[in-house]
């Protein structure tokens, strides 16, 4: 088998899966602390903390952090979600120690420099900026905070301008020391990786990392809601969503399969129902997020003002005929949908290296690709319409922006669906 985990001394816990016929690796970080892990008065830390590793340890400038790996080629970045962070790069296999070195160093030594961090929290301001100027990206935070309000779970990822710019140094320093340690991290490696060598150069570099952490989940609970906010746009923006499912869910698998077919692709009932054939909106799919403890599944559709009347008729109309029943055919092509997406990231270091970690994370050890696609195999119709009578039982959960006089209110959108 090419994957191999070990468990170091301090409780860290490292990947490879080991891919021959490359020459790079990717190899990251990823820990268990993101918008999910805070309080309300530093909402948004997670992403900051994310920008400020990078500009500047005890031994590295901002300046030759960009330098050293830009030397070799190599690529580093990070990303943050509702659950956890990640950190990673990907070099030529013989870059590798540098860039284990590389992430322990911002990891365990970043100083938080507050001329640095004044820097970063106005970008990360024009970050917030941008991503409300952008309808079809804010309307998604929109319609989280509606679906898990009053919680962390809803809160923006990217935070809000009055806290973000709020947060000094020391409560990044707080915040790090508080949830990054060995409990709540994994070290992952994918591409042309000898293992040994590999947990060699992680557990001398994360030496000094903590065992413990005092990270401090809130349970999430899906609630569903009714937001809306008139803005003088071209085109309507529609989320309409329900509870969703956890990871760990028996129908899991059939889930993923229900949103395929339904409004991802071009074959889905979605797109050719609502675009196709009646051309009611450019843009229309479904998605479905999963987390430890819930869910969310979502549709979103971009529609002309004029249309908005006649979508949300046909958008309900199309959910309510899954109850129907599904054909045989539709439930091959979701299949093969989904096993193809599966196959064809595992010809990427870069994707094999965070399945991994997010694996170890959720479920506490790498799943083989021969079990994932046996639980796709066993998707069947009833499976789908089982999956579909949950997910459709919760309270629907919608946001709009746009000029929205001719949308109608939730309570008629939730009897359309009865």
């Amino acid at each position: 088998m090419s994957v191999q985990v070990t468990t170091l001394s301090n409780g860290l816990r490292v990947v490879t899966d080991a891919m021959s016929s490359v020459e790079t690796v990717a190899v990251g970080v990823w820990v268990a602390a993101g918008t999910r892990h805070e309080t309300a008065d530093v909402n948004g830390i997670s992403h900051l903390l994310e920008h400020m590793a990078f500009k500047g340890t005890a031994r590295r400038s901002a300046q030759l952090i960009a330098e050293e790996m830009d030397n070799v080629g190599g690529q580093l970045n990070a990303y943050t979600s509702r659950d956890h962070t990640a950190y990673f790069a990907k070099v030529l296999k013989e870059n590798l120690p540098l860039a284990v070195d590389m992430l322990s160093d911002i990891l365990l030594n970043s100083t938080m420099d507050a001329e640095e961090l004044a820097r970063e929290q106005h970008v990360v301001v024009q970050e917030i900026y941008q991503a409300d100027d952008t309808p079809d990206d804010i309307i998604f935070d929109h319609h989280q905070a509606t679906a898990f309000p009053n919680q962390p779970m809803g809160w923006p990822v990217l935070g809000k301008e009055p806290i973000v710019r709020s947060i000094t140094s020391d409560r990044l320093k707080t915040y790090m020391a508080v949830n990054y340690a060995a409990d709540t991290m994994v070290v992952s490696a994918a591409g042309n990786v000898d293992h040994d060598i590999f947990v060699d150069l992680v557990e001398k570099a994360f030496a000094a990392l903590p065992r413990t952490s005092a990270v401090s989940e809130v349970p999430s609970v899906y609630n569903g809601g009714d937001f809306r906010e008139t803005r003088k746009l071209e085109q309507v923006h529609l989320v309409l969503g329900f509870g969703g499912l956890a990871f760990d869910d028996p129908d899991f698998y059939n889930l993923g399969a229900l949103s395929t077919l339904l409004g991802e692709g071009m074959s889905s009932r979605l797109f050719q129902e609502i675009r196709e054939k009646r051309g009611l909106a450019y843009s229309v799919y479904s998605s479905t997020q999963s987390f430890s403890d819930s869910g969310i599944f979502s549709i979103y559709m971009g529609t002309g003002r004029a249309d908005v009347p006649k979508l949300i008729p046909v958008l309900c109309d199309e959910i309510k005929k899954v109850h129907g029943g599904v054909s045989d055919d539709e439930v091959k092509r979701a299949r093969a949908q989904i096993k193809s997406g599966l196959l064809m990231s595992l010809e990427s270091p870069s994707s094999r290296c965070g399945q991994r970690a997010r694996q170890i994370m959720i479920y506490g050890r790498p799943l083989t690709t021969e079990e994932i696609i046996a639980k796709v195999e066993n998707v069947d119709a009833g499976g789908i319409m089982r999956t579909a009578e949950r997910i459709f039982a919760s309270a629907p959960t919608l946001a709009a922006l746009g000029e929205l006089k001719t949308l109608e209110k939730l309570d008629a959108i939730r009897a359309r669906l009865n």
